[in-house]
């Protein structure tokens, strides 16, 4: 069959998305980007906050729109099925199947034979596999080490969407990796709710740096970690991040924020001081730093916030994003009383990013006269220059280094580039 498909959400979700691609490729079925061709619609959905599940309803809608007109069917896969599960069926029954989190086989099984036992939908594990179609550009990809979370953030929904914290075997994940880098990936980057607890629930121990160890022995030029949770990043970790070569020295490094009464009432396992006294170590080893902060969790004061607007403007994190509070069914903090208005949360958080903002712009004229290495990811026809990243700019999310060349250029190479200016949060320069 031709099957149009639609990822939606995080990295994570991709890579399901690219695994799920590569079971139904096995299967002999086809894809299109062109819906109107598409026999069959899948839409991996993110449910992790309400901006996110109004994008995954109105692309279902999108899809039925096209079913009306040209019979495809509709199939809805992902975290918002795994948690909504029964609404959506009565809500939307012109879909025609929904599968949650770990259904992907029972997916193809669908396709192939139009049936389903519904009794078993929404508790299926999946196989590991390490097959994928990419969707990223060829020389970089990510790789899921676990899924699921325990860590039990009081507003977080993912440990009642994906279950608890599930580590992949090493020697599976290696496999999956080698045969990345045979394809000429060339910058891989690590993901999964925490990894730094990875393989405590397989191993009974923290085994981060050894499954590093296997990965640095493969043909990556760059080895990159997100999603590094604060309280686990220690000093060895930081010391093998520090001295191996082929790992960034970027850290992803989710601080959410400041407060020590609101890290308490999200059950984060940090402190203020433990914070500036990880920062401090980061910085100390030429590490850069990228974070995330939640605004306006029920009950922050004015005073809370300008304590949180003052650490990021003293402590000038490399990059940080900034996401207002919502309120997710079912967690522990919906029942907080005392919920900031959300006008207060919109102004607080625009003038945190408008902040963050000003501190990147002056971080990136200290570039200026420097040569960093930089990864060519495409052209930008607009500015008719090429862009690309350098080993401190994770892909998506964080700045560019925009670049002209008098010189032939390929994509997925590193070329030395000479920072001659800025514009903006992102830099500018020519290749050597």
């Amino acid at each position: 069959m031709k099957i149009g498909a639609i990822s939606l959400g995080c990295d994570k979700n991709r890579v399901d998305s690219e695994k799920m691609l590569f079971r139904l490729s096995e299967r002999g079925h086809t894809f299109t980007s062109d819906e109107n061709e598409a026999e069959v619609i899948i839409i991996n959905t993110c449910g992790f906050i309400e901006s996110a599940k109004t994008e995954a309803i109105d692309e279902i809608l999108n899809a039925l729109d096209y079913k009306a007109k040209n019979g495809a069917k509709v199939i809805v896969t992902g975290c918002l099925s795994q948690r909504y599960q029964a609404e959506l069926a009565s809500s939307l029954p012109e879909v025609d199947l929904f599968l949650g989190t770990g259904d992907y086989d029972m997916l193809c099984d669908y396709l192939d034979n139009g049936n389903v036992d519904l009794k078993e939908v929404f508790k299926c594990r999946d196989k590991f596999i390490s097959g994928r179609v990419l969707t990223t550009p060829y020389h970089y990809a990510y790789l899921k080490i676990a899924d699921g979370c325990s860590n039990k953030c009081t507003y977080c929904a993912i440990p009642y969407i994906r279950g608890a914290y599930r580590s992949e075997k090493i020697e599976d994940l290696t496999a999956e990796a080698r045969k990345l880098a045979d394809d000429g990936v060339k910058e891989l980057i690590l993901v999964a709710q925490d990894t730094t607890r990875y393989g405590i629930d397989l191993y009974g121990e923290k085994k981060l740096i050894e499954l590093l160890d296997e990965l640095s022995k493969l043909d990556f030029k760059i080895i990159r970690l997100m999603y590094l949770e604060p309280e686990m990043l220690d000093d060895e970790l930081i010391d093998y991040i520090a001295s191996n070569d082929k790992i960034a020295k970027y850290c992803d490094v989710p601080l959410q924020h400041i407060s020590d009464r609101l890290l308490k009432m999200m059950n984060r396992h940090t402190t203020k001081a433990s914070t500036l006294e990880l920062i401090d170590k980061l910085k100390k080893r030429s590490i850069k730093i990228r974070s995330s902060f939640i605004v306006g969790f029920p009950t922050e004061t004015e005073e809370e916030f300008k304590e949180l607007y003052d650490f990021i403007e003293r402590s000038k994190l490399d990059f940080a994003g900034f996401f207002e509070y919502s309120a997710e069914e079912g967690t522990p903090a919906e029942k907080i009383k005392g919920k900031v208005k959300p006008s207060v949360i919109a102004s607080r958080c625009k003038s945190l990013k408008k902040l963050q903002e000003k501190i990147l712009s002056d971080k990136c004229k200290s570039y200026i006269g420097q040569t960093l290495s930089v990864v060519y990811d495409g052209i930008d026809y607009d500015r008719q220059c090429f862009f690309g990243r350098t080993s401190f700019q994770m892909p998506d999310i964080d700045n560019l280094v925009y670049f002209e060349s008098t010189v032939p250029v390929s994509v997925g190479e590193f070329y030395d580039v000479e920072i001659t200016g800025t514009d903006g949060i992102d830099l500018i320069g020519r290749v050597k």
